[in-house]
């Protein structure tokens, strides 16, 4: 979870980053945090065998997909597009949704486990 958290951490810090005289600078640097971003949703899990879960994977794993799509149509305007603060709005939304994300990924994980344990119903 250390990870999930410094690899989106990380990409929000350089969104948000001042934009001072080289823009260039902070593109490529936004890009290339993108890329960790990518990494960490491209090496998800949410493999579960339970049946009651089975829904709630689905939802999550066509999430992930949509996000991905995403990120790849991102990163040729983070590099390119002329309206930077038009870009930092759709990241600053891209950032909120892969937490969200994470979040119900995590979320699922946690209902798995206690079902395992027999958690309450």
């Amino acid at each position: 979870m250390r990870l999930t958290t410094a690899a989106l951490a990380q990409f929000q810090q350089a969104v948000e980053a001042p934009v001072r005289a080289n823009t260039g600078a902070w593109r490529w640097t936004v890009r290339q945090k993108m890329a960790g971003v990518r990494d960490l949703l491209g090496t998800e899990s949410a493999a579960h065998d339970n049946a009651w879960l089975a829904a709630r994977q689905s939802s999550v794993l066509a999430e992930r997909r949509a996000l991905l799509i995403r990120l790849g149509e991102m990163g040729p305007r983070v590099l390119e597009d002329e309206s930077l603060e038009d870009v930092r709005t759709e990241l600053r939304r891209l950032v909120r949704e892969v937490d969200r994300h994470l979040q119900r990924l995590h979320d699922l994980v946690w209902d798995d486990v206690g079902m395992e344990i027999g958690g309450s119903e």
